[in-house]
Formats: C-alpha cells, structure tokens, sequence
C-alpha cells in the first residue's frame, strides 16, 4: 500500500509572500501534494487560482482541490478543470464535497442542503462525458484534461455520501472521523461499489486531518463536534507532531493510505520565514510514514 502525505493549506489567509514560501518548502521537503480546500466564507483563497499558482512556483509538485460542486456551473467547472490539469502536465488531484451544512457557509452556497445530493448526482456524470470528448445537452468541450481520465474522489461520512462514493467516485477523502469510523466508512463504499458492478482502488482511501500544536478552545471544539455527533471532538484533533502520527499510523492500519494534514488556520504562521520551520517539523514527524 502505497500511503502518501500532503499539505493542506486553505485554512489560512495566506498572501503573496506566505503563499510562495509555504509551496517551495513542501517541494523541498518531500510532501506528496498540495491541497486547498474551499470555504466561500472563510479566510482562505479560492483553490483554483491558489493551485494555477503553485503550478507555476513549483513545477513538480502536485495540485489537490476539495471543491464544493453544488452551486456551480458545470460546463465552466468542466473547462476550468480541465484546463488547469492541462496547463499544469496532469498534477490535478481533485475531491468533491457537498459544503457545510453550518453558518454563514450553508447560505453562502446557494444550494438548499437538501438538494446538495442531488446536484452531485447530476453533475458528476455530465463532468465525466465532457472530459471524455462526449457530448451533453448538444455541446462538447474543446479543452480535455491531460490525464484520462481525470479521477474524482467524492468526501462526506454519511451513509448516503459513502454510497454515493461507491457507485460514481474513483475514490474516498473523509474528514473529521475516527479510524474505527474511517473503517466502518471503506466497508460501505466497497458494498456500494460491489452492488453497482464496479470497485474503487484499495489504494484510493484517505483522510484530511486538521492538528494543532495547542489544545483547542470550546467554539473550535464546539465546531468539530457538531461535524461529527457521534466521536469524542477531542480525538479528532491531534495535539503536538507526535499525537498527529499515532493518529496516522491508527488510519493506515485500518486501510487508508492518502493524507491531507493541516494545522488549523489559528495556528499557522504568518511570517513567512516560519513556513519552513513548520513544515520542516512536520516532515520530521510524518515523512517517513509515507512508502
């Protein structure tokens, strides 16, 4: 199994000296990808242009976006996506999500929570026949990505969304999860995808993990539990380097082996000569994990 750890950073208001510095210390430091995640009403910047950015300061490293598909248009979605594997020599790795059920964000998207499924329904076929030279609704996209096909990974922990990931992504991205519900999670994507004639990539199981290096306020673990009612939001959050690798080796024992880290935007640096040190701890802590 071949396990592989990224960098999330689109937690954090970074800017044009933070940004630059953050992406030429992962490239040094042996880090698989980067990752931005998208929240309209949070502080960091928008994944597609952040990674057509870091596509071009480094030239090797791979480019990972968690987007919210609800609420978006699809043939734009289609050629930007399309565009940015292009222009960046096939290094888009990209993960589907439904958005935030919470606060300002859940009106931010525009999509009523109880329609979010059924946009992801709808959308996600209509991307694949566009990136495969098909035709829909009477238009077919000029610009194809470079890779084909370009492989969708779908989130969510609910059972709706891991059945949904079974029948229609290339693979699975939790959050916010223990590995127990990690495990629990592989087993039904596996059934969904086995009932629909199909099977995702043993490999193609991951997890986005937020760490800290200062325990959590009550508002911040107010906030992980209401992601998820049913773990200790204690656990879901390593404190320090060395608890964030225990809590790794836990999920690779139960089959995940790709890995988005992430400390929280309130404990990121701001200077960027600090990105190095931070990361270079991270690296020192969770790089050798990775086979």
């Amino acid at each position: 199994m071949k396990v592989r750890i990224a960098v999330g950073l689109g937690a954090s208001a970074l800017d044009a000296g933070t940004f630059p510095a953050a992406v030429g210390a992962l490239g040094s430091l042996g880090f698989d990808s980067l990752w931005i995640s998208e929240v309209l009403t949070g502080p960091g910047p928008d994944p597609l242009i952040a990674l057509a950015t870091a596509a071009q300061l480094d030239p090797k490293i791979k480019l990972g976006a968690t987007l919210v598909l609800p609420g978006r248009h699809e043939l734009r979605l289609a050629k930007t996506l399309a565009s940015l594997d292009v222009l960046s020599g096939g290094r888009l790795l990209l993960t589907f999500v439904p958005g935030l059920t919470r606060g300002p964000e859940r009106d931010a998207i525009g999509v009523p929570v109880p329609e979010r499924a059924a946009a992801i329904e709808h959308a996600l076929p209509r991307l694949r026949r566009w990136w495969a030279g098909q035709e829909v609704d009477g238009i077919t996209l000029s610009t194809r990505p470079q890779q084909d096909p370009l492989e969708v990974w779908l989130g969510g922990l609910a059972t709706p969304s891991l059945v949904r990931c079974g029948r229609l992504a290339d693979g699975w991205l939790g959050a916010a999860c223990t590995p127990a519900q990690a495990a629990a999670a592989k087993v039904t994507v596996d059934e969904a995808a086995s009932a629909a004639g199909r099977e995702v990539d043993p490999e193609h199981f991951g997890l986005s993990v937020g760490y800290t290096h200062r325990p959590l306020d009550d508002g911040q673990l107010a906030a992980l539990a209401a992601r998820n009612r049913a773990a200790d939001p204690r656990t879901l959050a390593p404190v320090g380097y060395a608890a964030l690798r225990e809590l790794l080796q836990a999920f690779i024992a139960v089959g995940m082996s790709k890995f988005v880290v992430r400390p929280p935007a309130s404990t990121q640096p701001v200077d960027p000569a600090a990105w190095h040190d931070e990361l270079a701890g991270l690296a020192g802590a969770v790089a050798d994990l990775q086979t």
